[in-house]
C-alpha cells in the first residue's frame, strides 16, 4: 500500500485530498503544518509528500529542506497559489519531485501523483540479482544461472561504482528496466533520485518537454512553467526506455545535455545546469538505425559507453524452472493464496517453447495458470493452446526420429494437451506412437503406454489410489491389478 503525505495549512485542501484519494490501496495522513509533518515523517515513512510553499512557521522551502536532511529520495511535489513560479524551481534545486499551481487540475494532479508514487516504488524496490529464490519477498529477481546472465551480472558489478553512461539492449521483455534499477541501486547515485521515461509512449511532440521542460506560455496548453525530467533528476539517474524511438531534434538536445551537462526549457534561451547519470535502452539495432539515418551516429557513441545486452529468454532455457518458481511465490503472495507447484511436463512444455515475449510473457503465462488452475498443481492443461502445441509438435518431431522409452513416457502424463472430447489431437498422439512402433519391433506398445500411464497417475496423486484410478478413468480394483501386473509397488510409494 502506498502512504501519501500532504501538508497544507488550509483546511479545504487537505479536505479536497481525503476526497480525491480515498482508496483501499493508499494511506493518506494529513497534518497543517511543516513542524508537524517532520514529526509524522519520522514514524509514517510516507512513499510521497504533497506539500504547499507557504504556510505558516515552517515554509515550504524550510521544510523541503529538513525533508532532505532527514530523507533523501521520497518525492516531495509541492503547491503554490502564486502566478510567480520562481520559488517553486529554486525548490526543485532542492530536491523537489515537481511543483503544481493552485486551483490544481485534479485530471492532471492525480497523473503527477501516480508517476511520483512509481517513481518511489522504483527507488524503494531492491534488485536483487543472483537471488536465493526461496528468500525473495518485495524485492525484483533478476535470476539466472545461465551463462549468459552471469555476465550481466559481473558487468552490473563492474560499471555500478562508476557513472559511465549505460546502453542495455535486448529483446523486449527480457528486464532492461530491472538492469537499469541494479545498476543505480549499486551506484553512488543510490540515494538519490531514480526517475524512468518511456519515449516511445509520449508523443513526440510532448518528449521534448517532458524531458527538458518548458516555459509557460512557450506552446499553446502551456499554461505554466513546467520542470522536466532531467531538472527533477539532478545528482540522480535517469532511465530512458526505448531511446530508439526519440526523433532527431530531440536526440540533438539530448547530446548536448550528455556532452556539457547543460539544456534550455522550451521557450528559454537560459541554460540549466544538471548532473544526471543517463541510462538508456533499446530493443532496437541502434547501429542499423545509425546507418539509415534515424539516429544520431554521434549520440549513438554517446550513449554506448558501457553496453549491456541481455540475452533472450529461449538462449537460457535452463533459467526457466528458477523464473517460474519465483513467479509462482510472487503471485501466491499477491493473491494471498496457497502456494502452487508445476506439474513436470507443463514445465517441460515451457522449455520447449521459443518465447517471443521473454521474462514478460512467462510472467504472463504463469499468472493466467495460476488463476485458471482447479487443484494445487499446474498442469498442462492450464497452459496457453499455442505452449502445449509446440510441446506436442517437439514431441511428434522426437518420434518422427526414432525416439526411445522416455519419449513414451512423455506421452502419458495423466492430462490431456486439450479436453477430451478433442479427438483430433487424440489422434495425433496415436499416430505418433504407432510411427514409433514401427521403428522400435522389439517393444510391445500397449503394455509399454499402460505402465506408463498408470505410473505417472500414481506419481501425480502422490500414490492415492482413489485418485489415480479416477484420473485414468478406471476402478481402483482394476488399478491394484495393473500395480500388481506391471511391478510398480517397488518403483512407487503406494498405499
Amino acid at each position: 500500500m502506498d502512504k501519501l503525505l500532504v501538508i497544507d495549512d488550509e483546511m479545504d485542501v487537505r479536505y479536497a485530498f481525503r476526497r480525491l484519494f480515498d482508496s483501499p490501496d493508499i494511506e493518506l495522513r494529513l497534518v497543517s503544518s511543516g513542524e508537524e509533518g517532520m514529526r509524522v515523517l519520522k514514524e509514517f515513512h510516507p512513499n510521497l509528500i504533497i506539500m504547499d510553499i507557504r504556510m505558516g512557521g515552517m515554509s515550504g522551502l524550510q521544510t523541503l529542506q529538513a525533508i532532505r536532511q532527514f530523507d533523501t529520495k521520497t518525492p516531495v511535489i509541492l503547491m503554490t497559489a502564486y502566478g510567480a513560479t520562481q520559488t517553486a524551481i529554486e525548490a526543485m534545486k532542492l530536491g523537489a519531485y515537481d511543483f503544481v499551481l493552485k486551483p490544481f487540475d485534479v485530471p492532471k494532479l492525480q497523473k503527477l501523483i501516480f508517476e511520483a508514487l512509481k517513481a518511489s516504488r522504483d527507488m524503494s524496490k531492491i534488485v536483487s540479482f543472483e537471488a536465493d529464490v526461496a528468500t525473495l519477498d518485495d524485492e525484483l529477481g533478476m535470476i539466472g544461472h545461465s551463462e549468459g546472465m552471469q555476465q550481466v551480472f559481473k558487468l552490473i558489478g563492474q560499471l555500478a561504482s562508476s557513472d559511465a553512461t549505460v546502453l542495455v539492449t535486448g529483446e523486449s521483455g527480457t528486464g532492461k528496466e530491472l538492469v537499469a534499477k541494479a545498476v543505480y541501486q549499486n551506484s553512488p547515485r543510490a540515494q538519490r533520485s531514480f526517475l524512468a521515461i518511456n519515449c516511445a509512449a509520449i508523443p513526440e511532440n510532448l518528449l521534448e518537454s517532458e524531458l527538458f521542460g518548458h516555459e509557460k506560455g512557450s506552446f499553446t496548453g502551456a499554461n505554466h512553467t513546467r520542470i522536466g525530467k532531467f531538472e527533477q533528476c539532478h545528482q540522480g539517474t535517469l532511465f530512458l526506455d526505448e531511446i530508439g524511438d526519440m526523433s532527431l531534434p530531440t536526440q540533438t538536445k539530448m547530446l548536448r545535455v550528455l556532452q556539457s551537462g547543460t539544456f534550455e526549457r522550451l521557450g528559454s534561451n537560459k541554460p540549466v545546469e544538471v548532473d544526471v547519470r543517463v541510462i538508456a535502452a533499446t530493443n532496437q539495432a541502434l547501429e542499423q538505425a545509425v546507418a539509415e539515418k534515424r539516429f544520431r551516429e554521434d549520440l549513438f557513441y554517446r550513449l554506448n559507453v558501457v553496453r549491456v545486452q541481455l540475452p533472450p529468454l529461449r538462449e537460457r532455457v535452463d533459467d526457466i524452472p528458477l523464473l517460474v518458481q519465483y513467479f509462482l511465490r510472487k503471485f501466491s503472495k499477491l493473491f494471498q493464496q496457497s502456494g502452487k507447484s508445476i506439474n513436470e511436463n507443463a514445465l517441460l512444455a515451457l522449455q520447449r517453447y521459443e518465447w517471443p515475449g521473454n521474462v514478460r510473457e512467462l510472467e504472463n503465462v504463469i499468472q493466467r495458470a495460476f488463476v485458471v488452475t482447479k487443484g494445487e498443481t499446474i498442469l498442462l492443461s492450464d497452459l496457453p493452446k499455442e505452449i502445449v502445441m509446440r510441446k506436442l509438435n517437439a514431441l511428434d518431431a522426437g518420434l518422427e526420429q526414432g525416439g526411445d522409452q522416455a519419449r513414451v513416457s512423455m506421452l502419458s502424463e495423466g492430462e490431456s494437451p486439450e479436453e477430451p472430447a478433442n479427438t483430433t489431437d487424440i489422434n495425433k498422439l496415436a499416430d505418433a506412437m504407432f510411427r514409433w512402433a514401427r521403428k522400435n519391433t522389439d517393444q510391445k506398445l500397449i503394455p509399454l503406454v499402460e505402465r506408463e500411464l498408470v505410473k505417472h497417475a500414481l506419481k501425480e496423486t502422490q500414490g492415492n489410489q482413489v485418485k489415480a484410478s479416477s484420473l485414468l478413468g478406471i476402478t481402483r480394483a482394476t488399478l491394484r491389478k495393473r500395480i500388481e501386473k506391471f511391478s510398480i509397488r517397488q518403483e512407487i510409494n503406494v498405499d
